[in-house]
């Protein structure tokens, strides 16, 4: 096989929906695999006889989790991507500890992002019931940091 021969089968693979090519010819071998290079599954034992599964396991979705029971309060979650900070500084008091009461616009927590340090306020009075978040550890857009209880 010659290097532009070559070349045409790798953009061809490189197109196509395969994930791994086989090609041989004469003593030429040649495997081309997407993605990162993983083990083979192991072969099913050679004594053991295939037979098909029954149509009620083929279609078989799979099983939806449970749902979980529904938690008093309302969720207060991160409008971004940053550190997660239940004090001002380290060793002082938190914003927002289990029972405070807060009045609209209190401070819950900080988040900071890209060196800018942003309060997260509460959003209506309310009672802190569950903090969520853990102090100095990274918060995603949109993960549960508090559980709140109107007032």
């Amino acid at each position: 096989m010659t290097q532009a021969e070559l070349f045409a089968l790798m953009d061809r693979f490189d197109q196509s929906g395969l994930w791994e090519l086989c090609y041989r010819t004469g003593e030429e071998k040649i495997t081309l695999r997407k993605g990162p290079a993983a083990p083979l599954p192991p072969a099913p034992p050679a004594a053991a006889p295939m037979t098909p599964a029954s149509p009620a396991v083929q279609n078989a979705a799979p099983a939806a989790p449970a749902p979980s029971p529904k938690k008093e309060g309302k969720e207060v979650t991160a409008p971004l991507v940053g550190t997660f900070y239940v004090a001002p500084a380290p060793g002082e008091e938190p914003f927002a500890p289990v029972g405070k009461r807060l009045q609209k616009g209190d401070t819950l927590c900080l988040i900071e992002a890209m060196k800018m340090i942003n309060q997260i306020p509460a959003p209506f009075d309310c009672e802190v019931l569950e903090v969520l978040g853990e102090n100095g550890q990274l918060v995603s857009f949109g993960q549960t940091l508090f559980r709140l209880k109107e007032c």
